[in-house]
């Protein structure tokens, strides 16, 4: 193995979760709050931060949206590729249920409850719009924040260096296809010039750049990357939370006449997580996978690339659109949803491994 990859590795068994990322889902319930009193106080600010657009890119979105995502993006390493012959079994896996299931189970359980089950009591004019959050989540399999689940489960961590970085490089072909083709299915109509559009800002530049300042702090040795990577990293939980408060203070009104729409689009992303999950374990074991491979093999579709749906999301639809609010609800439930199939993982090991 290359020294790259060692030093990845070394960094994803040296990845804890973080302040910040242990306590997310309380600063996305705080940030709720502070965007919705905001944007109560000073709705004429909002509105102008709203206009400030290029291309239909809002420029202070876009650039917060590039700061969370980068810092992540440098953690991939393109020259683990070769790793992925030595786990075909898993990483056919880890494709299969990224790419073949997860945005077409999402796309379903976002048409059944939010078409039928709670179409009742959701307003008809955002039914689309909600269904297009859910199916932009689906699509978009989490990235960075696999490390720390990886690490969580004592996963293998060679193998989730290979892993993500495939899973990313796919997604830079796949996700405008898919998205189009199960929006297109779902009868809501395809923005095709925005969302290449998105692809382009919120995938190929982010990750070019991402691997720019790698190979520049790696130049410097595995410490110079450590420290670099140290010193970014705050800068990617700040300005998702950032992110947040714009997109509340915009949402506010929806949400305060309404409260119960974030739990009735949370319902579909929950069973979504767990019918992944519960998939992708269950096929590790049935292929004879080692139980340190079906961990992080397991939390890289049942978890999502929530800053990249979010980002698209806002860029379609807008900053008020239902599709940016179902984003947003992914982002609250993560953790806690994650940090639940971490410890089911870790203590179903000694029935995973029998009779193996």
């Amino acid at each position: 193995m290359s020294m790259q990859c060692e030093v990845a590795a070394k960094e994803i068994a040296g990845s804890p979760m973080g302040f910040f990322e242990r306590w997310l889902s309380l600063w996305v319930v705080l940030c709720i709050v502070a965007g919705i009193v905001l944007g109560q106080l000073a709705p004429t600010l909002f509105q102008a931060i709203g206009r400030l657009e290029v291309a239909q890119v809002n420029i202070p979105v876009g650039l917060l949206i590039w700061v969370m995502i980068i810092p992540m993006l440098m953690k991939i390493d393109f020259n683990s590729l070769h790793e992925v012959k030595k786990q075909g079994a898993s990483i056919g896996i880890t494709l299969f249920v990224n790419w073949a299931v997860k945005p077409f189970t999402m796309a379903a359980l976002g048409w059944l409850f939010i078409r039928h089950v709670f179409a009742p009591w959701l307003p008809a004019e955002q039914l689309d719009s909600y269904i297009a959050g859910l199916i932009l989540l689906g699509a978009a399999p989490c990235t960075a924040m696999v490390f720390v689940w990886s690490n969580l489960c004592r996963g293998d961590a060679n193998f989730t260096i290979s892993q993500v970085a495939l899973n990313d490089l796919v997604m830079v072909f796949a996700f405008a296809p898919i998205v189009a083709f199960l929006l297109g299915v779902s009868a809501i109509p395809i923005p095709w010039d925005t969302l290449l559009l998105s692809v382009v800002m919120y995938i190929v530049i982010p990750l070019a750049i991402a691997q720019g300042l790698r190979r520049h702090f790696m130049a410097g040795g595995e410490a110079a990357f450590q420290s670099a990577a140290a010193r970014i990293a705050p800068f990617t939980m700040l300005a998702l939370l950032a992110t947040l408060v714009l997109l509340f203070a915009f949402q506010g009104e929806a949400i305060a006449a309404q409260p119960l729409i974030i739990g009735m689009l949370a319902v579909p992303i929950l069973l979504q997580g767990l019918l992944i999950a519960g998939l992708g374990y269950w096929l590790n074991r049935r292929f004879r996978v080692a139980h340190n491979v079906a961990g992080p093999s397991t939390m890289i579709g049942a978890s999502n690339f929530f800053e990249l749906a979010v980002a698209v999301a806002i860029v379609l639809y807008g900053f008020d659109s239902g599709a940016a609010l179902a984003t947003v609800v992914g982002v609250l439930i993560e953790v806690p949803v994650m940090l639940w199939l971490v410890r089911m993982v870790n203590s179903t090991r000694g029935w995973y491994e029998k009779h193996l």
